[in-house]
């Protein structure tokens, strides 16, 4: 854990990565509630479109939620355990809104996830470079 205070940009990763949590477990809560609250899903097609849906929303419960608070917590403690949460969670959002805009594509619209979630992806993009040139702050490649 080094002492140094984090940079302006270090201080924007981390308060966009707690935007990202509360707007994830908000959409989540929503989505969960709206899919899965109200009972089985009858149609195959459908069920078949909530199961990647679930998975989704499992995956981010599970990983991105809690990477996203490590990430707050630690990048504004300037701590490597932050760093490498930051860049975790860069790196699930790189590949969760590659799955999402493909699958969007292919389907012919734009989900309400991919809409609320892609300024984030790319937002990651940026995050990742700015977290790799920073790394030596974080005790981080020495």
């Amino acid at each position: 854990m080094t002492t140094a205070s984090p940079s302006a940009g270090i201080r924007t990763i981390a308060i966009v990565n707690a935007v990202a949590a509360v707007l994830t477990v908000a959409f989540w809560g929503l989505a969960y509630a709206r899919l899965f609250a109200a009972g089985a899903i009858a149609d195959p097609v459908a069920h078949a479109a909530a199961s990647t849906t679930l998975g989704f929303l499992v995956g981010d419960v599970v990983w991105s939620v809690p990477l996203l608070v490590v990430s707050v917590a630690g990048l504004w403690r300037h701590t490597s355990l932050g760093w490498l949460a930051g860049q975790m969670v860069n790196a699930l959002w790189a590949y969760s809104m590659t799955v999402i805009l493909v699958r969007d594509a292919y389907v012919g619209r734009l989900s309400p996830g991919a809409v609320l979630f892609a300024p984030f992806g790319l937002f990651a993009l940026w995050a990742a470079v700015h977290l790799w040139r920073n790394r030596t702050s974080f005790g981080v490649g020495r």
